[in-house]
């Protein structure tokens, strides 16, 4: 080959190499990247809530629980056991998952379930206790121990998650922090991702309950909507407003209808499942259900059932929340407040009740404050529900005079609980 066409090849192809080049780094530079999609779910309300800030991790907690249930009702303990623990659908920003254990093993939690239990991390001691089949569900059936993991994390652990939100929300509130993404607004919003969640993952969630309940009761509209979601979604719309506004006022009150219209829930699943153990083939399945419907709300029920113990007639009067003293503080006297008129009532000067177990003065005399019962109603719902003892099936219970008083402390009338059907 000449120089000529030596040179003319070399410059043929330090071209070519320039304009390989040029193609790369047009490529390179042009290219646009994928952009991460959004499941559908994850739009801006649920129901007729419309969240102020960004909660879709806390959102996609609920189809954890949706996936637990299934994995449950194939007796596939360990897989319901690994979602519970190590999560599976609500991924964070750094890899990790918000996972269901973590809130409900932990201290220091804005709810009453560890006082009253006595325990740290009370809420997860008994759903383990359900996934583990130890504890209160020690050889108990596969049925059995289904009903307790699938509705334990239902509902003690979401509504558990969802009243720790709920106080947080109005803590912050009261120290003056109402911002939407970092404050009071945004934990509002939680208890909402908890307690309703995606649309698409209604029934997997604590709301679903409401409606189930309010069939049973006769406590629904026309149109199926459970009385007590209707007022749970209002009070959380209206809670969140009161919130961005620092209206303590607005948002102590939403606070408190959500707790109450919680109580009337689990007051009227309680009430159906123990009532149902007298069931020859499924009445231990109902005493499952029952346990775990009670436990969502058994920390905020329990204080309200007191009782004093009549010596004389063997039986317990239900008071309330009170104090030992209470049950010295009977007299018999006229019932229609005659001075000259017969004593006719065992009347209590503390609470002003009055007993109808007893008949006459000797036998009104047989309160006192030794035989003080603390939280003797739920005690006595416990007997019943208790996992390891059959000998409580075969019964219907009517539980609900253990309940009267909780449902006289959170306002909650004879209609609010509604008739079974």
């Amino acid at each position: 080959m000449t120089k000529t066409l030596r040179a003319l090849a070399l410059t043929l192809t330090l071209l070519l190499a320039s304009l390989a080049g040029c193609v790369a780094e047009e490529e390179e530079t042009t290219e646009t990247p994928a952009e991460e999609t959004k499941p559908a779910f994850l739009d801006t309300a649920d129901a007729g809530y419309t969240y102020a800030s960004n909660v879709d991790n806390h959102r996609s907690l609920m189809l954890d629980l949706c996936d637990i249930k299934t994995a449950a009702s194939e007796s596939d303990w360990d897989t319901a056991t690994m979602i519970y623990m190590n999560g599976k659908n609500a991924q964070k920003d750094d890899g990790s998952f918000r996972t269901l254990a973590g809130f409900a093993a932990a201290s220091g939690k804005n709810h009453n379930y560890d006082a009253y239990h006595g325990m740290d991390g009370a809420i997860g001691a008994h759903i383990m206790s359900a996934l583990n089949g130890d504890g209160d569900f020690a050889g108990t059936s596969d049925t059995v121990r289904y009903q307790g993991i699938a509705k334990l994390t239902v509902n003690m652990g979401m509504v558990g998650y969802t009243i720790h939100e709920i106080n947080s929300a109005v803590a912050k509130a009261d120290a003056g922090n109402i911002d939407d993404d970092t404050g009071a607004p945004h934990n509002w919003d939680e208890g909402w991702a908890f307690f309703h969640g995606p649309d698409e993952h209604y029934d997997c969630s604590p709301a679903k309950v409401m409606e189930k309940r309010a069939s049973d009761f006769g406590t629904a509209d026309a149109d199926g909507v459970a009385a007590t979601f209707k007022a749970t979604e209002q009070a959380m719309v209206d809670g969140l407003a009161a919130l961005q506004a620092g209206d303590e006022a607005g948002y102590d009150a939403a606070a408190e209808t959500v707790v109450k219209n919680i109580i009337i829930t689990y007051s009227q699943a309680t009430l159906k499942y123990t009532s149902k153990m007298d069931n020859a083939d499924s009445g231990a399945k109902y005493q499952a259900e029952g346990y775990a419907f009670w436990k969502a709300i058994e920390a905020y029920a329990a204080p309200y059932t007191d009782g004093c113990y009549n010596m004389a007639v063997h039986k317990v009067f239900m008071m309330g929340d009170i104090d030992a003293a209470a049950c010295d503080a009977f007299i018999w006297t006229n019932g229609s407040m005659d001075s000259t008129g017969t004593n006719d009532t065992c009347y209590n000067t503390v609470t002003h009740q009055v007993s109808t177990d007893v008949s006459n003065e000797t036998e009104c005399d047989g309160y006192a404050a030794m035989y003080f019962q603390d939280m003797y109603g739920a005690q006595k719902i416990n007997e019943i529900l208790n996992l390891q003892d059959a000998t409580q099936l075969g019964t219907s219970y009517d539980v609900a005079p253990h309940l009267a008083h909780v449902w006289a402390h959170y306002g909650i009338t004879a209609a609010d609980i509604g008739a079974m059907s």
